[in-house]
């Protein structure tokens, strides 16, 4: 935030008693709690049925405004006027409580997401542990609402949510775990700091794959998105845990599916596509801490919206999975492989520890003096993980195939 203070600071009318520090957090507060979740629910609406149309060989909207781009404006003026109706024997506190929790917890994650160099609501040094905390929100308002709605399938929706929550929570904690070890900081800016090849890093999207993969397929269970979307699975249970919610309250619920869709893709490009960097950013940071933070900027929203177009591509492609296979994926899969390939990088970057961290002396590991090579073994050592994984599931299904009583009772089914 600094170099946009300083610029303001210094604006010749600028007047003196009123601080520009001040008038720049309140403005980015302001963005980030009331005019953040309206838009993005609003732009990645129309955009998420612009992707899906194409995928599906339809136009999609294209009658209000240029390219439809009112239509998901006229939606969300729709939704947020409608009439407000709380069901008969409802809790109403927690009814009322539940879809801004929601809301809440997925607007929460923007304080530690840096979107440009010195743009970041809040660099806190625990900040991938403050993600994982103010995440959790989210899950608690999804229990309450379904919960308080005193309907039936307003609760087995979100007893089935829950589960699916927990379940996908643990890999992408592993996930962030691993990630916190090969670039030794919970801060979100170092974190993207440590992923240039000036630090012997590459983007950890390329030297732990693996990882990524396990916490962006977590990431949007998280979401409740296609194929996970079994939050609101309408042919088993109507509309899921906030099937008795309309109009502003309803809202609140799609604001925090988008946000958090956004967070989860912020999130992404954070922590596996090096944030901000990219090409000739040193150079313009060196013209201008100001331009250099723009182009920053503009690289962090590609790689986001890259993001955040694999997930409507997901929604537009995959089919939905069901209960039972959705919660063996998490804990029967993507658990015990997270688990071993966090004890595997763990180990590697023992092997490439330096002699101080965070100038304390600890030993050196015995590849210290080769610290270039690291992220080619953690490319490495993520590949055998994979590799091994696809192999015992191989075994596994092969197994279970060749099974003579699991063979007879596939025969009665078909």
């Amino acid at each position: 935030m600094d170099p946009i203070i300083n610029w303001l600071a210094n604006l010749p009318w600028w007047p003196a008693f009123l601080p520009a520090d001040i008038v720049v957090w309140v403005i980015y507060a302001f963005v980030l709690a009331l005019v953040l979740p309206p838009a993005a629910m609003t732009i990645l609406t129309w955009m998420e049925r612009k992707v899906v149309a194409r995928i599906q060989d339809r136009i999609g909207p294209n009658r209000a405004g240029p390219f439809g781009i009112l239509q998901a404006l006229a939606d969300t003026i729709k939704m947020l006027t409608k009439e407000d109706i709380t069901p008969t024997g409802a809790d109403r506190l927690a009814y009322n409580i539940a879809p801004g929790l929601v809301a809440i917890s997925a607007i929460l994650v923007f304080a530690v997401i840096p979107f440009a160099p010195n743009f970041i609501g809040s660099d806190l040094n625990i900040g991938v542990f403050y993600v994982v905390a103010v995440g959790s929100f989210g899950i608690l308002g999804v229990l309450i609402a379904g919960w308080s709605s005193n309907n039936k399938y307003a609760l087995l929706g979100a007893f089935r949510a829950v589960a699916q929550l927990v379940s996908y929570e643990i890999p992408l904690v592993i996930a962030l775990i691993t990630v916190v070890i090969a670039a030794g900081s919970m801060s979100t800016v170092t974190i993207v700091e440590t992923q240039t090849l000036a630090n012997n890093h590459w983007w950890f999207l390329f030297s732990m794959p693996l990882t990524f993969l396990i916490f962006f397929v977590a990431g949007v269970a998280e979401t409740g998105r296609s194929p996970f979307d079994l939050l609101e699975a309408e042919s088993e249970i109507i509309a899921g845990f906030h099937v008795e919610y309309s109009g502003l309250k309803f809202g609140l619920f799609m604001i925090g599916e988008y946000v958090h869709m956004f967070a989860i893709a912020a999130l992404s490009a954070t922590l596996f596509l090096g944030g901000w960097n990219g090409p000739f950013l040193a150079n313009a940071m060196e013209a201008s801490a100001l331009v250099g933070g723009i182009l920053g900027f503009i690289y962090f929203m590609i790689k986001t919206f890259i993001f955040v177009f694999v997930m409507m591509w997901f929604r537009g492609t995959l089919p939905r999975l069901r209960i039972d296979h959705l919660l063996d994926l998490g804990w029967k899969f993507m658990v015990p492989v997270g688990l071993v390939n966090l004890i595997v990088t763990a180990v590697v970057v023992k092997l490439f520890q330096p002699a101080s961290t965070a100038g304390i002396p600890v030993p050196a590991g015995p590849l210290a003096g080769a610290p270039a090579l690291q992220p080619v073994v953690l490319l490495i050592s993520n590949l055998l993980v994979a590799f091994l994984a696809g192999e015992i599931v191989r075994y596994i299904a092969r197994r279970s195939r060749n099974n003579p009583g699991l063979r007879a009772l596939a025969a009665v089914e078909s």
